[in-house]
């Protein structure tokens, strides 16, 4: 189920605030976890199995980390002292981490893996060695996201920055709340730990709650899609001029953008309308002035999740110039292939991590920081767009193909004269306009929404009802991080 559904706003909604408010404190959080299955396991009910097994593997390593009984009424486990109890911690960490990982690594890259190893055999001339699969495996929905919440549950526990959760309907609750469980924020445990014993219910938590949720929805149904549209004629075309390829690419980021932001924005909201306060996850990327800006804006879960369980444990800076480019590197690399099993994905975190690097070692003599900062900001959207090109296309030679595109060196058939037809017209062009004007000249969903006066109820409700009439006009509408 998405949220930009018919059977999620005028069904599954209603009926989990129904639910949820109709319930008294101690029942809400196991009905949120029943329906928040209900919820994932809609497109194949077979995905909960595989959230509900993870979701035991780490509960039980959690307590065993903190030295918890595993059963009530079980004898207190005997608590080691010194290196003991240390070694005790580690190897219930390594079996969460571990699991969890061997799993997203099954899923995700097991198709990834064997072309690239049939690819290897190919090329060393032992085609006869090559491993034919009967069948492909299905990514889960959501599996990138909730192992990162899995992770950060137990790594928090060992650390002691976070207490373990003793009822498993809470921890249940945690990993496969429905507002984030599919593509975020990333939401570590110790952020909302607090809240899963104890948080408010109010008017004005539960009315910004709505804002977000219709604004958000009019981002992904009013901007991302008709911008989605431009990109998937461009991208699939066979053939492009300049300019279509550079309003193709502008389109995509422009689409990726608005929808992602858009499902943060609705993550967000659902959450304030359960009581839950979730962090920002976007804030205004693309009027970043450097990379290293832009992932302080763009996917802050994420890039706040890399820096603290894998950039610092690296080792961070704090071991020599040369150690702090090699972590800078491994991470974006990492994050690449953290979206997907294909080699432009790593590309993709390779340029950022490049940057990062090379941005890094000038400091403040880097050579844009001498411009003045709308300069600054067009050189940051043009290193990101070049980035996008990989992330956007399947393969290299489709990268390579487009970036030739931009460039004026590739053939221009005919035939490509006709993408003007459906690029250009009015609809298309002032949906495009309109995504560069908020993209550069409007505030933040989560700052416009801090105070709600009564004007502002205006454009929420009409931007509401505008989303919802033009969802009824359409199929099936997926958030593009669905498939991460």
């Amino acid at each position: 189920m998405v949220f930009s559904s018919q059977i999620f706003f005028f069904y599954f909604l209603p009926l989990t605030l129904a639910v949820y408010y109709g319930l008294p404190r101690r029942g809400r959080h196991l009905a949120l976890t029943l329906l928040s299955y209900v919820f994932y396991g809609w497109a194949n009910p077979l995905f909960v199995v595989l959230l509900l097994t993870s979701t035991l593997i780490n509960y039980v390593c959690g307590l065993k980390i903190a030295g918890e009984r595993l059963f009530v009424g079980q004898a207190p486990e005997v608590q080691e002292s010194g290196g003991a109890g240390l070694r005790r911690k580690k190897v219930w960490l390594a079996i969460s981490v571990c699991t969890s990982l061997s799993m997203l690594g099954f899923f995700k890259y097991f198709n990834f893996a064997m072309e690239n190893y049939n690819l290897l055999i190919q090329w060393f001339g032992l085609s006869h060695l090559k491993w034919e699969a009967v069948i492909r495996v299905t990514l889960p929905l959501g599996i990138s996201f909730y192992t990162f919440h899995l992770l950060s549950y137990t790594i928090d526990v060992y650390r002691g920055q976070a207490k373990v959760l003793r009822n498993i309907i809470d921890f249940a609750c945690y990993i496969s709340l429905f507002s984030q469980l599919v593509a975020g924020p990333i939401i570590r445990f110790r952020e909302i730990a607090d809240q899963m014993a104890n948080r408010t219910h109010t008017a004005e938590k539960f009315a910004r709650g709505v804002a977000f949720v219709s604004l958000g929805l009019a981002k992904k149904v009013l901007l991302a899609n008709p911008c989605g549209k431009i990109a998937d004629v461009v991208f699939d075309a066979g053939s492009r001029g300049v300019l279509d390829a550079w309003y193709g690419l502008t389109a995509y980021a422009f689409q990726i953008y608005f929808d992602f932001s858009a499902y943060s924005d609705m993550a967000i909201g659902l959450g304030l309308m359960l009581g839950f306060v979730f962090p920002k996850n976007f804030d205004s990327p693309y009027l970043s002035q450097s990379i290293t800006e832009f992932w302080r804006r763009w996917h802050i879960s994420l890039s706040n999740w890399l820096r603290d369980y894998l950039y610092v444990p690296l080792g961070g800076n704090r071991k020599g110039v040369l150690r702090t480019y090699i972590n800078l590197a491994i991470v974006m690399l990492l994050g690449g292939l953290w979206d997907g099993g294909c080699w432009n994905f790593v590309i993709w975190g390779g340029i950022h991590g490049g940057m990062l690097v090379l941005e890094r070692a000038q400091g403040k003599n880097a050579f844009y920081r001498r411009m003045p900062g709308p300069f600054r900001i067009a050189m940051t959207f043009f290193i990101v767009l070049i980035a996008w090109v990989f992330f956007r296309t399947p393969d290299l030679p489709a990268a390579l193909g487009y970036l030739g595109s931009l460039l004026g060196l590739a053939g221009v058939q005919a035939g490509a004269g006709l993408l003007g037809g459906i690029l250009y017209q009015p609809y298309y062009w002032v949906t495009f306009t309109l995504a560069a004007v908020i993209v550069w000249g409007c505030p933040q969903t989560w700052d416009w929404t801090r105070a709600i006066p009564l004007w502002k109820t205006v454009p929420i409700a009409l931007a509401l009802l505008v989303s919802l009439a033009v969802l009824m006009t359409q199929a099936y509408n997926p958030f593009i991080y669905f498939i991460f």
